[in-house]
């Protein structure tokens, strides 16, 4: 559904995502950087366990929530990536801040 477009002069950076480490674009988003590697679930639903990912890619549906550096719930979609970021999934119900 979504292609990798290639920028051959893109700066990167290390992301560490659900303990792998990544190499990613400096431009992108911790959504993008999740799709780039080929992970679609961001987290569970916190009734069914059903897998959720990014979805509207605009902040509106909040589908891409994952935990950035210890801080849960964050929108994936709208949080650039730096270096040395740690994103983990989220699974079932989130723990409040």
């Amino acid at each position: 559904m979504f292609e990798l477009l290639p920028l051959s002069t893109a700066e990167t950076v290390s992301v560490d995502i659900d303990g792998n480490d990544s190499q990613v674009p400096a431009h992108f988003t911790v959504a993008e950087a999740l799709l780039a590697g080929g992970n679609t679930t961001c987290r569970t639903s916190q009734v069914s366990g059903e897998p959720r990912g990014p979805f509207c890619m605009m902040g509106v549906c909040f589908e891409c929530l994952v935990e950035i550096d210890g801080v849960p719930n964050q929108q994936a979609c709208m949080t650039a990536v730096r270096p040395g970021m740690r994103v983990r999934s989220m699974r079932g119900k989130a723990r409040l801040a």
